[in-house]
């Protein structure tokens, strides 16, 4: 089995732009799209939000964010709507 240390060899004789090039090919391989939600879903969901408001119960929301995933926990005090804010 050959020993090889990927880009790490190589490193030394690349140019600065090569080397940053493949740093953000790594970074945007582990990139996670953004998924589609279609008018059942929402409806589903915004159903959910205005039963935790009007129950005063916890919840737990995950939301998309700059190519990655976030969770949130607390009590909903509104929903905007408008401009799509809880």
């Amino acid at each position: 089995m050959v020993n090889d240390r990927g880009n790490i060899k190589w490193t030394s004789i690349m140019m600065p732009e090569h080397i940053n090039l493949l740093k953000q090919m790594w970074e945007e391989k582990d990139h996670k799209k953004k998924p589609i939600l279609d008018e059942q879903q929402v409806n589903e969901i915004s159903l959910k939000l205005q039963l935790a408001i009007s129950n005063d119960l916890n919840v737990s929301i995950d939301y998309y964010k700059q190519h990655d995933f976030h969770k949130i926990n607390g009590k909903l005090i509104k929903i905007d709507l408008m401009r799509k804010y809880l």
